[in-house]
């Protein structure tokens, strides 16, 4: 999609072309003399319009409007979240219809954060899949307009948050792919073609290479199915070699069946969005790559399928990770952690200022946060309250957990240094604890987004989260 700032308020509004033209209106609006203005008098003072987010008011060609169609949408106190109620309702009403161009025009100058949801809005409301279809359908919006009274005051955040919707889009679209169009060598093909890209480097490590850096536990993963794994190396590299790297890791099980601890029939097509994480780490390389920013960053992605056949591994099996460290393999459904840890002992060759690993680790996560926030764990005081900052500004939320010890228990056994499992109570916790024995060398950060990679029902996809979250902590970084 095509997006495009320009500088203009209500009264220049009123002459430009497009075939709907979005207003958006806070509590503190107070209408001027120009066209638009007098058409929202009017129907405030009827009654027909309130400032609430959320509340629209559509008109089908107004007189003295070059609109076909306006729509105008109140954003409550102009907050982020009350912005992104007012335009995704908006976008609910101009959806209806044909829009190629979209105009969106701000009454009043919003803050940093309202910008940001509302391109990030307005980029959900018109994505469409097409990667699986043999008729893909188009997408209808070609081009949106936004409209502000200053809009040199916050280029920068405009140039960063649609560089964010192209690297969101880019992980919805592999996250949506079916298991088959998205195996580990594919995923692979991916992240080389992001190699082509300014600053951006692939290595990509097969089965022969694996096994000769030992990484016992994600091989044992990837033994129960025909698909060979593959490990991802990607980097970007924006600053000098001096500068340390922020590492992100992302989980890539491509499918999870749960292995021999299969799971229930009910939904299990939704396991194609396991390796989302994965996909979010691949999301944000394609923003780096528009926005070059000077960081150095190195993404990681462990990428096999958890299946069952003849070879799968089985609950009580041992083995052991490339750290040295031995695991007993409890219930074979909790392979994330397994191929996460191996590749944290990995990240330390970097000698990385960060790791942040990513992934829909846990049910228990979903069940503690929902959809709203993603989970957050972090052994690094200054790196959670960076991540914390990222999401809120980002409007990619994230809530921190905690890491006692104590949640370390369950997770011992006679057999093994560990369990990969500690039972139901703290799932999300407890797995936390087990990937924290293998990031003791370097700030580190876990965030689980079992309950906001997806959705379910009639609107199933990717969110493409939490890329807006990781790119602003990125950018953050590198001020």
């Amino acid at each position: 999609m095509n997006f495009e700032l320009k500088t203009f308020d209500l009264a220049a509004a009123v002459g430009e072309k497009c075939d709907a033209l979005i207003v958006l209106l806070g509590l503190s609006f107070k209408p001027g003399k120009d066209a638009l203005s007098a058409l929202l008098a009017q129907a405030m003072k009827a009654g027909d319009l309130e400032l609430k987010a959320g509340k629209t008011l559509s008109l089908y060609r107004p007189a003295g409007i070059a609109a076909a169609r306006v729509v105008f949408a109140g954003t409550g106190d102009g907050s982020a979240r009350e912005t992104r109620q007012g335009i995704a309702a908006a976008m609910a009403a101009a959806k209806s219809t044909q829009v190629k161009k979209l105009a969106v025009c701000f009454a009043e100058m919003p803050g940093e954060g309202a910008l940001r949801s509302t391109i990030i809005a307005v980029a959900e409301a018109s994505y469409v899949y097409t990667s699986t279809k043999s008729k893909p359908e188009p997408r209808v919006i070609q081009r949106v307009v936004l409209a502000l009274p200053d809009a040199a005051r916050l280029k920068p955040v405009f140039a960063q948050t649609v560089a964010a919707v192209t690297g969101i889009e880019y992980a919805k679209e592999w996250a949506n792919r079916p298991a088959n169009h998205a195996t580990p060598t594919l995923l692979a093909g991916a992240a080389k073609s992001l190699a082509k890209l300014r600053n951006i480097q692939c290595e990509v490590l097969g089965p022969k290479e694996v096994a000769k850096l030992a990484m016992g536990s994600f091989m044992a993963v990837a033994q129960g199915t025909d698909e060979p794994l593959r490990f991802i190396v990607l980097r970007y590299s924006g600053a000098s070699k001096a500068v340390a790297p922020t590492v992100l890791i992302g989980k890539g099980i491509t499918f999870d069946s749960g292995g021999v601890s299969l799971k229930p029939a009910p939904e299990m097509d939704e396991m194609k969005f396991d390796m989302s994480g994965a996909a979010s780490v691949l999301g944000v390389f394609r923003a780096l790559a528009d926005l070059q920013p000077a960081i150095n960053v190195v993404g990681l992605i462990p990428a096999c399928e958890n299946m069952s056949g003849g070879r799968a591994i089985k609950p009580g099996d041992v083995v052991t990770s490339m750290s040295g460290q031995t695991i007993e393999i409890l219930n074979t459904d909790a392979e994330g952690r397994l191929v996460l840890c191996d590749a944290l002992t990995y990240a330390e060759r970097f000698k990385p200022r960060a790791v942040v690993d990513i992934a829909t680790l846990t049910g228990a996560c979903m069940i503690a946060l929902g959809g709203v926030r993603s989970g957050l764990f972090a052994s690094s005081d200054e790196l959670a309250a960076a991540l914390v900052q990222a999401g809120e500004s980002s409007t990619d939320l994230c809530w921190r957990m905690p890491l006692d010890d104590d949640y370390a228990e369950g997770l011992k056994t006679n057999f093994a240094d560990v369990a990969n499992v500690a039972g139901r109570a703290g799932g999300a916790i407890t797995a936390a604890k087990f990937l924290q024995r293998f990031a003791a060398k370097f700030a580190w950060a876990h965030i689980d987004i079992a309950g906001t990679a997806w959705k379910s029902g009639a609107a199933k996809g990717a969110t493409g989260r939490p890329v807006a979250l990781l790119l602003q902590y990125l950018l953050a970084s590198a001020k």
